[in-house]
């Protein structure tokens, strides 16, 4: 008996249930548990302190308490045994469904309380239910006769269970699919890639420059010296590698833009050969004879088109920044007229006007909307933030000039998104009767669209035009004549000079 008392188990269950933490302790619950594991009778002695502290006037105490419970339950049969013993009396300090043993304050905790009692008592019984009556008892009683809600966890978990194996199921058939898909267009893919590598590899030899045999001479001892610094050499090495790239000019502008569009679709090869090896290392056969073999020619194919693309890049091709910047360019057919001011004005969408100094003759037919000028900032004037009507503007309509001429300038605002629009708008979720507080929210509720166009009238601040005021000039004491523009603030001069 001493030595029960004396038990190590006590002090670390009094030190893990005075805590105000929502969780017990992980270092002390590990160490319970290690103690317990190799001693019958220091699990004993934990299931009677367990006991003890579950009548404890505090439900913060009775709920970590339950937790260390519920570890201990699930991992030993003698403890198990214990437990059920006193189950009536567990469920009873626990749940507290008894009118005379109420649970303990504080009140949110002992809810707590309450809600994780009945859901360690539904995983008992889903668990251990079979081999323990008073488990199945007292699981019936406060289910069927008391009527208390359990968060059916069983039935959750099986239904996640059976969605997860829907899924599974469904990911298969996707993948065996476009295995099946892969396999019928496998040769007229892999046609279809070597002959854009051949493409690419002529257009290589036809930038490349021709280079004769010349033997190269072996450096002297001088040399040697001179290179001999690391940063020297990587300097020389720099240097050769800028020397064998071929720069875009105007012999071989054809053949750089064709291969362009052929790196375009060498990309598109590399992603698609990469989505067809990750369908091949996901998908499950029966027979991996097939997958096996479409795999390594898919894995040859995939490191053959990436040492051609690193080919196209060490050519001097800077072929990636190029395809992006390609992308984003909208180009507009059209043609450009030449003001009397000798600059160009392109058509554009955009709200502001481009005033383009003289363009070349070459490129007047097709230019990028987004044509940028060095000079542009120096060119642009108040008037070419306007819509103009003339230059690259439609002059067969003289109703449209007229209306852009007398059209005034609004500032861009949230009301211009539904402008003449005559449609009812869905009110937003929290509701605008009820915002910022609980309640019920209608769903279908909309504004309707007289509300709308009430909400988005715009009020203007009339601004009045400036007009110079000119000077008084009227006749001073010191004989010279009175300066002042403002009317209100005029010597009393102004009086008798306007009187006369």
């Amino acid at each position: 008996m001493e030595e029960e008392e004396g038990g190590k188990v006590r002090v670390l269950i009094e030190n893990a249930t005075t805590s105000i933490e929502p969780e017990v302790d992980p270092r002390l619950l590990k160490a319970i548990k290690s103690v317990v594991r190799y001693s019958d009778s220091e699990l004993r002695l934990a299931a009677r302190i367990l006991m003890d502290l579950m009548k404890r006037e505090h439900s913060q105490v009775r709920y970590l308490t339950l937790l260390i419970i519920d570890e201990l339950f699930m991992r030993s049969k003698l403890f198990r045994a214990l437990v059920v013993e006193n189950l009536d009396q567990l469920l009873t300090l626990s749940v507290g469904f008894r009118i005379r043993s109420s649970l303990p304050p504080p009140e949110n905790v002992a809810i707590v309380l309450r809600k994780k009692a009945i859901e360690f008592l539904e995983k008992w019984n889903s668990s251990f239910g079979v081999h323990y009556k008073q488990i199945r008892l007292g699981f019936d009683y406060l289910k069927n006769t008391l009527k208390y809600q359990f968060p059916n966890l069983q039935e959750t978990a099986t239904r996640l269970e059976q969605q997860r194996r829907e899924r599974e199921r469904k990911t298969k058939k996707i993948l065996l699919n476009k295995f099946k898909n892969l396999g019928n267009n496998f040769a007229s893919i892999k046609e279809e890639i070597q002959s854009t590598i051949d493409e690419i590899g002529e257009c290589l030899e036809i930038v490349r420059p021709k280079e004769e045999g010349v033997p190269l001479c072996p450096l002297d001892d001088e040399d040697m010296e001179e290179f001999h610094s690391y940063e020297f050499r990587q300097l020389h090495l720099h240097a050769l590698e800028e020397g064998e790239k071929v720069h875009e000019n105007s012999e071989n502008k054809v053949v750089f833009d064709a291969l362009r569009e052929l790196y375009k679709i060498l990309v598109k090869h590399l992603a698609a050969v990469q989505e067809g090896v990750l369908v091949l290392v996901k998908v499950e056969l029966t027979d991996n004879r097939s997958r096996d073999s479409y795999l390594k020619e898919f894995i040859d194919i995939r490191n053959n088109i990436q040492s051609v693309k690193k080919k196209c890049e060490e050519a001097g091709c800077t072929l990636s920044n190029t395809v992006n910047h390609e992308e984003e360019d909208f180009w507009e057919e059209g043609k450009i007229e030449t003001t009397e001011g000798g600059s160009s004005s392109l058509p554009s969408n955009k709200p502001g006007g481009l005033a383009v100094a003289s363009t070349p003759k070459e490129v007047q037919g097709r230019l990028p909307k987004r044509y940028d000028n060095p000079k542009r900032q120096d060119n642009e004037s108040d008037g070419s933030k306007r819509l103009s009507c003339e230059g690259g503007g439609n002059n067969s309509d003289p109703l449209r000039s007229k209306l852009l001429a007398e059209a005034p300038e609004v500032n861009w605002s949230t009301h211009l998104a539904s402008w003449g629009s005559k449609r009812d708008v869905l009110a937003n979720h929290r509701g605008l009767e009820v915002e910022s507080h609980w309640g019920r929210v209608d769903q279908d509720a909309v504004i309707p669209a007289e509300k709308i166009a009430e909400l988005n009238l715009q009020a203007t601040v009339y601004k009045e035009k400036q007009v110079e005021i000119q000077p008084c000039r009227a006749p001073l004491s010191n004989g010279k004549f009175c300066p002042g523009k403002r009317l209100e603030n005029l010597p009393i001069s102004w009086t008798y000079y306007t009187q006369r």
